[in-house]
């Protein structure tokens, strides 16, 4: 695989905590950030997921009351 390059921007204090990190120290700086960007872009594709099936289904409050009373209109086959 490829990698490339980049230049990131730390505070001093963000970066000194970093470094003090034992993953750190034995992964190193790129790996641990390359893990950190990846969990990051799974949490946000959770989130637009979710915001997804929030804007289908409406909210749930809402949709209990609109189905209230249909539970007892179905019927189910006799075996």
């Amino acid at each position: 695989m490829y990698m490339k390059a980049i230049q990131v921007t730390f505070d001093e204090a963000l970066l000194e905590r970093l470094d003090r990190d034992p993953a750190v120290r034995e992964q190193g700086r790129s790996a641990v950030l390359r893990e950190a960007a990846a969990a990051y872009l799974v949490r946000k594709e959770a989130e637009v997921i979710s915001d997804r099936y929030r804007s289908g289904y409406g909210d749930a409050a809402a949709l209990d009351a609109e189905l209230d009373g249909w539970a007892g209109e179905g019927a189910w086959p006799q075996d």
